[in-house]
This record gives structure tokens, sequence and C-alpha cells, in this order.
């Protein structure tokens, strides 16, 4: 049976606004016979990648059917030996393919032409993200578009709950002025991978919520505390929503008896799950940095105040934090097991010959250094 000839293009937000989203609506992001997350974009399909410095957004038709949406951004970051060797990237993210017209090479066509974008704009690298374990993800891009695994970055999530978190009076919490936390970041994040060159655009944008640092009491912030650690806040939920589908009953059946208890006896602390089953935000914590022997005590605390603040939105109901999967400071960040990723998969492509020479070396060498995740890529 014939559909016509597929036609990709560039998204038309008068014409496609609402066709788009209400695709986005019933496609559902995770792995096959796992719980899956619905994404609501609140009317705006490209508000993912509207923050990044240059962005884009195709779309896949036969005929008059909307059948696959891909999105894509591009900026400038360190890699490898940085701040010596810069490079342009473009992120490959929001992949979707109508599952009634999967496997007919809609997914790997929307990825070339947007590798097209890429090339025409002089990008060195184009990098994307997934879960390990999504075989038709790896598939598409390691097998057949010659992507090469990068890193696997953990992603750590943590339930907000309505019991405030006790913060220690031994540690003084700072919150930073923008020029002094940028300042701050590129000090010393500026030799990590990914580092973004336009942090203060970051920092700046209405979504970041703020930058902290914690140092001991007693120590002084501008004489350099023998241990300190800082982190900065983005309100993804005030980008999109996600809503939870597909989880077994025996979860809905815990999540509302948890609630019930928690409400009627609070002196029992049977841990409570918030209620994904409806629209909820989240927010992202990146950029944590750390140093000195009692750092770790310190980036726990930092979290702990992230979730005070968190626990007084109506709309948080999760906090996510991705850091490098050699990054020691996954041990000292608050999660649910359950809920998180230990290994999620970046797989990368260079497009220039000086830049594939230089590849295999830059996936090969062990990360030792700590990875700059860009809030407006989440």
């Amino acid at each position: 049976m014939g559909y016509g000839e597929l036609i990709i293009r560039s998204y038309d937000p008068q014409y496609d606004r609402t066709r788009v989203e209400d695709f986005e609506r019933k496609c559902e992001v995770g792995p096959a016979k796992r719980v899956f997350l619905f994404t609501d974009t609140l009317g705006d399909p490209i508000c993912r990648i509207r923050n990044s410095p240059i962005y884009k957004m195709l779309v896949a038709e036969l005929g008059n059917q909307l059948v696959g949406v891909i999105q894509g951004s591009i900026k400038l970051v360190t890699v490898h030996k940085p701040p010596n060797d810069l490079a342009k990237v473009g992120y490959i993210l929001g992949l979707r393919v109508s599952s009634l017209y999967r496997r007919r090479g809609i997914g790997s066509s929307l990825v070339i032409k947007l590798e097209e974008w890429f090339i025409a704009n002089d990008v060195d690298y184009a990098y994307m993200a997934t879960e390990k374990d999504n075989k038709a993800s790896v598939k598409l891009f390691v097998d057949r578009l010659s992507y090469v695994k990068f890193q696997t970055p953990t992603i750590l999530v943590n339930p907000v709950s309505h019991r405030m978190s006790r913060i220690s009076s031994n540690v003084e919490l700072a919150k930073l002025k923008v020029e002094e936390a940028e300042a701050i970041y590129r000090k010393f994040m500026s030799s990590t991978e990914f580092f973004p060159i336009d942090i203060g655009n970051i920092l700046r944008n209405k979504l970041s919520l703020g930058t902290w640092a914690a140092y001991p009491r007693g120590e002084s912030w501008g004489g350099v505390p023998s241990s300190w650690a800082m982190l900065s806040v983005w309100n993804s939920g005030e980008l999109f929503k996600l809503r939870l589908g597909n989880a077994p009953l025996s979860c809905l059946m815990y999540t509302k008896s948890s609630r019930l208890i928690e409400k009627l006896v609070p002196c029992v602390k049977l841990p409570c799950i918030p209620d994904f089953f409806r629209p909820f935000g989240f927010y992202f914590i990146y950029g944590v940095y750390r140093e000195g022997p009692l750092s770790g005590k310190l980036v726990r605390t930092l979290c702990r105040f992230v979730h005070n603040m968190a626990s007084k939105s109506k709309d948080c109901k999760v906090i996510v934090t991705e850091v490098g999967g050699s990054d020691t400071s996954r041990l000292h960040i608050p999660h649910w097991k359950s809920l998180s990723c230990p290994e999620d998969l970046w797989c990368i492509k260079a497009f220039k010959n000086e830049k594939k020479n230089s590849l295999h070396e830059l996936t090969k060498t062990p990360p030792t250094r700590a990875l700059f995740v860009d809030p407006r890529e989440v």
C-alpha cells in the first residue's frame, strides 16, 4: 500500500503548532514494556530548544499526515583539551516517529536532514543522548548512522515530598550573583567536557532560578573556604510538563495509599511517591562543582536546600541531576535508585576530516573530568 512521497521540511509555527503539539502528546518517551512519560509542551512545540543559541525543528509528512519530528540546536563548547580546543556542536533531540509508520526509514531520514543543517552551519560534531537499553535508538544512530559511544552519564532523580529536609547548622549557604557565578564556573569548570561558552546566557535566563554555594560555617566565602560546593537550578517545569503512563497497578496503589497515610499519620515515615499520573514539572540541577574534604557533605546540603525550595512549588514533583559517569559527586546527591538511570548514553559523530581523526582519542580517553550538562537540552 502506497503512502505517497515523504516530505521533510522546516517547522511552520502557524501551520504546524497544533498538529505537532497533538503528535507529541500522543508519543510516549521510554523503552517498551516499561513505564512511559508523556510530554505536554504547553502550546510551544519548540520549547526544549528555544533557549539555545541556534535551533531548528523538522517535520516529516506522508501525504497530509504528520508522521515524524526532530529537533536540533547548535552551540560552542569545550572538548577534549579545553580551553584551547573549542568546537561547534549540534545536539539532536526530540526524534519522534508515529508508531504506525516506524521501520520505514523515516527516523534516519529526519536525522540525515538535520545533519545537513548542521553541516551548513559549520558544525564540528553532532551528538545525541538516549537510554543505554534503548535498542532501537542505539541501532539507528550507532549501527546505521555511524555515531560512536561517547559518554555514559548518570541521571539522578529525587522525588519532592512535603516534608522539609534538615539543613545542617554547620553549613553556610550563599546565593551568588550572576556575575560571580559566571566567573567561578569559567575558572573551575571551563576545562570540563562540553562546557558551554555562553554560560552567562544560561545563568541569566529567566528559567535559571539561581546559583548557590555552601561552605563551613565560621569560614569566609571571600577568603577561599577549606571546602566548598556550588550548583545552579533550572525550572524545566516552566517549559513543559510530564505525565507517567503504563505504570503497574501496584505503583498507583502505593502512591495513593502512601499519600493518604502521610496526611492521616504524619509521624509514620513511609516514603511517599508524588502523583506522577497527573502533569508535573521538575527542577534540574546543573553545574555541580565541589572542592575540599567536606565538599561531599556540602553538595548534599545544597541538594536538600533545593528540595525545600521545590517543596514550596505546587508544580515541581521531582528534582533531576545529570553528572558524568565517573563523577563521584553522584554519591552525595540524594536520589531514588528506582527512578534514576545509572547509565545514560551519549553518542557523537564528527563531520570534518580533522575532527574525525581526533574522534577516536576523544571517545577512548577515560572521562576524568566532570561533565557539564546544559539545562537547555534537558
